[in-house]
């Protein structure tokens, strides 16, 4: 089995990427920080892959996405992990611009490519990362969860065109709420570590699920974010910022 972490230089990428390589896979990783991957590469007791990779130079990316697919091919699954956010109260545009390119552009680019591959394959599983927070817009985060968003119902959409067209290939939205990572540092309610949540997406990946909340309590979350009125979440999303 062979699997491709797109953003696995920390957080939960690199978990997953641990984690898919002690149960037997040979991994592909990518990144912006090549010292940080070499260095994950040491540590993966499977054969393994680096590519660097920026989303925000969406030619480049397209490039090296394809590379690697050939270089590594046949693959069984690829994991699209990068995104980045900001808590942007002063709505400067170059903080949300690179959301847009990373959570939006860079992101569709890959998937775009993946799924040429896996139709051409005859098979494959895409897990793309979403949000919690891509249920509703907060204040102050509007473009993160805006992309978060899109991420989701990208994934139904290519999932919906996988199955009128009849290809064998697995789609994943992975949901998670707070990780411990750079982007929720700080919180305290119901965080999980990069590698509890990799242990849960990866339990989700083998069973090829449609949605998963990581960790399972933010399903909860989640129900009460899409049902109580405006006034409400105002009020509370003060904890909710993910």
């Amino acid at each position: 089995m062979k699997a491709v972490v797109i953003g696995a230089t920390s957080g939960i990428g690199r978990a997953i990427a641990k984690i898919l390589a002690v149960n037997g896979y040979e991994v592909g990783i990518t990144g912006r920080r090549m010292e940080l991957l070499e260095s994950l590469k040491t540590e993966l007791k499977t054969k393994s892959y680096i590519k660097f990779m920026d989303l925000m130079q969406v030619g480049n990316t397209i490039n090296a996405m394809k590379e690697l697919l050939y270089e590594m091919g046949p693959v069984d699954l690829v994991v699209i992990n990068s995104g980045t956010g900001y808590i942007n109260e002063n709505m400067e545009w170059y903080k949300d611009n690179e959301t847009i390119g990373v959570n939006i552009t860079g992101f569709t680019a890959i998937a775009f490519v993946v799924s040429k591959f896996f139709m051409k394959q005859g098979y494959g599983h895409i897990v793309g990362i979403s949000s919690i927070a891509g249920i509703r817009g907060y204040a102050d985060s509007s473009v993160y969860c805006a992309s978060k968003s899109y991420v989701s119902t990208f994934l139904q959409g290519i999932r919906h065109k996988f199955v009128k067209e009849r290809h064998n290939i697995a789609v994943t939205d992975i949901a998670p709420g707070f990780v411990d990572t750079a982007l929720v540092r700080g919180h305290k309610f119901w965080v999980a570590t990069p590698e509890k949540a990799a242990k849960q997406i990866f339990s989700a990946i083998k069973r090829k699920k449609r949605k998963a909340y990581i960790t399972k309590r933010w399903r909860l979350i989640a129900w009460a974010i899409k049902l109580i009125p405006d006034s409400v979440f105002y009020f509370f999303s003060k904890m909710l910022i993910l």
